[in-house]
């Protein structure tokens, strides 16, 4: 049976590696399919597209959306978006102002805690690595903690300073998810509601499915089994596609952040069900 990974990011965001070594530790995985679905970005689509010629493997052009419900961070995953629709990369451009906006409080609220930490610092191991097109988020900051010597490792960094409710937390104003549904669907591509087991609020399932999300990710690194159940029968329940993905952002330290590459994987049919569902609205 032939398997997919639909959630991997590279460097293009916040993963470490280029696209086209997600693409061959996919390969390397037995799997037959990987989506590239970094946050906010398409940036990474073309190399990726390119390896999986090389390496014999389908890619799935995919991003994540960074979205806000009642003060939750909510992503948002898309496939089969067309990456070249103007008006969607307009829309990606965007967020990322967004997120170099919430980037810089972040910063801020650092060096209010007495934590001598700079935009410059963040940025500082990025500069070769990073093109026009891509996105800085917490992962790097939570580096430059690391580097800078306020923290052991990137968990602790989350843990103290920028997960949810942490010291340097902020969330500033973003798209709905409804939003994101829509554009992803305007953009030609099939919206899936990723690890919903990460924010407690299983009502955004029907509320999105009425304005036309496709699938739930039932099967994440960070769920446990008894969620993957869960929103396995969700999904059931409001007739929408399961889809698993690893959320492999690479390494850090020698730590897989999430999981590696193939960890969480669905039956590579469901690829050609969400081709099949993209830009519709149910």
């Amino acid at each position: 049976m032939a398997f997919a990974d639909l959630h991997t990011h590279t460097l293009a965001s916040d993963g470490t590696g280029p696209p086209a070594d997600n693409v061959r530790l996919a390969a390397e995985a037995g799997l037959a399919a990987v989506a590239i679905t970094d946050h906010d970005t398409v940036g990474g689509l073309r190399e990726a597209m390119e390896a999986g010629l090389k390496y014999g493997i389908a890619v799935v052009p995919g991003v994540e959306i960074s979205t806000v419900h009642v003060g939750q961070d909510i992503h948002v995953l898309g496939y089969w978006i067309d990456d070249t629709d103007p008006q969607f990369l307009a829309r990606l451009a965007e967020l990322r102002e967004v997120r170099n906006r919430r980037n810089e409080m972040i910063v801020n609220k650092l060096q209010e805690l007495g934590l001598s930490v700079t935009m410059d610092d963040v940025l500082e191991s990025l500069r070769t690595s990073k093109k026009a097109g891509d996105t800085v988020g917490r992962p790097h900051i939570a580096d430059a903690l690391v580097r800078k010597g306020y923290v052991n490792s990137m968990a602790e960094a989350f843990d103290r300073y920028l997960a949810k409710g942490a010291a340097a937390y902020v969330n500033p104003p973003r798209i709905t998810p409804q939003q994101a549904v829509e554009w992803i669907l305007e953009a030609g591509g099939a919206p899936v509601l990723a690890h919903p087991g990460l924010y407690g609020q299983d009502e955004l399932i029907p509320l999105l499915a009425e304005v036309g999300l496709v699938g739930v990710e039932a099967f994440h690194s960070d769920h446990t089994p008894e969620q993957e159940a869960h929103y396995e029968a969700l999904a059931a329940a409001y007739g929408l596609l399961v889809t698993a993905g690893s959320d492999y952002h690479g390494e850090r330290g020698g730590v897989v952040f999430h999981a590696p590459i193939g960890a969480r994987r669905v039956a590579a049919d469901v690829v050609d069900r969400l081709f099949e569902r993209r830009g519709m609205r149910s």
